[in-house]
């Protein structure tokens, strides 16, 4: 099939494709004598593996060692099961931060007026914060 047509099957836009090739995630197609790609049915499946350990957030280096570890049959399910472990600390500590955003936000928004009048903690923290970061620049 052609490149259109592995990426109607995975769900992996033609661009995506082109770039995990380009990365070597994926190894490259074989291609038509006039240079069209051409992707077999193992190939979109690697795709769709692909799809899958992206909308779960990996990184792509860490979609690459678990593509690595699906294609090796003699692997060990403890080194895949490392590499998913990692990715929750991961999203654990992405989901503290997430939290400690929002509730810096809340905060603000319950003492912003939301009125005519001009003055915003809002505008004022993000403010004060580029201020900061102004000075510590060297």
């Amino acid at each position: 099939m052609n490149i259109g047509q592995a990426s109607k099957a995975s769900g992996i836009s033609e661009k995506m494709i082109r770039y995990y090739e380009s990365i070597g995630l994926i190894a490259p197609a074989k291609r038509t004598e006039s240079g069209y790609r051409i992707f077999s049915e193992k190939d979109v499946h690697a795709l769709r593996f692909i799809s899958r350990a992206r909308d779960l957030g990996f990184s792509v280096e860490q979609m690459g060692n678990l593509l690595a570890l699906w294609q090796d049959r003699h692997r060990a399910s403890a080194d895949v099961k490392a590499v998913a472990q990692a990715h929750i600390e991961e999203l654990d500590g992405k989901i503290k931060k997430l939290q400690g955003m929002r509730r810096t936000l809340e905060h603000l928004v319950k003492h912003c007026h939301g009125d005519e009048r001009p003055e915003c903690p809002i505008l004022g923290d993000l403010a004060a914060e580029s201020l900061e970061l102004e000075a510590e620049t060297p």
